[in-house]
């Protein structure tokens, strides 16, 4: 697609992930800070990174992380499936990011496509991190989830903290999925919304539906 796209002179819209970056440390990346995934998916996506850089030069590739929506499978809608069966759920504590609402990330890309279209100068290709304002853990993040589902009328359940020790998975997961999103708000004047705004907006339609 990066090549079809060079091929006939236009830019290319990627989407990417934080587990291009090892997830060591407490702060958020930045675009500039050095990557190192640990597990064959963040090697993939870096690799596909690369490849879309090096096939037409007027990329813009944008990270994202923690995506959820009313749509398709996700966090949110696995916590409330789960509370529809379980009074308590295990959660770990100990991982930090950005929940990011796929409505958001759509906004976004809207907004940098609008931006090529109208600015025929513009010349600041590169790597982008697009993630929800403010970070939390996964176990925070579920709590959230069902403050708004029980607001609304939906299903609710106690979390309970764990360790990502205790929840052992195939794929190593990041403790620090944090991404800086200060670069995609100097260039294209726009940032998400407050993570937990976005999550009642996306509970409406769950749980209206």
């Amino acid at each position: 697609m990066a090549q079809a796209a060079a091929a006939i002179g236009v830019p290319v819209i990627h989407l990417s992930t934080d587990y291009v970056f090892s997830g060591e440390g407490d702060r958020p990346y930045t675009e500039t800070d050095p990557t190192g995934p640990r597990g064959v998916y963040g090697q993939s996506k870096l690799a596909g990174e690369m490849t879309v850089a090096a096939a037409n030069p007027r990329h813009l590739i944008l990270r994202t992380a923690w995506v959820y929506s009313p749509f398709g499978r996700n966090f949110v809608k696995t916590m409330l499936k789960l509370a529809e069966s379980r009074d308590t759920v295990s959660v770990v504590s100990d991982q930090w990011g950005n929940p990011t609402s796929a409505l958001d990330i759509a906004d976004a890309i809207l907004r940098v496509a609008d931006r090529l279209r109208t600015d025929p100068a513009f010349d600041a290709f590169g790597i982008y991190h697009l993630v929800g304002s403010g970070d939390t853990n996964w176990s925070s993040f579920a709590r959230e989830i069902f403050a708004a589902s029980s607001n609304k009328g939906g299903p609710l359940a106690e979390v309970r903290d764990i360790l990502t020790a205790e929840y052992p998975t195939k794929a190593a997961r990041p403790l620090n999925s944090r991404l800086s999103t200060d670069k995609f708000f100097d260039v294209f004047d726009w940032r998400a919304p407050k993570w937990n705004i976005s999550l009642a907006q996306v509970m409406d339609k769950l749980v209206s539906s």
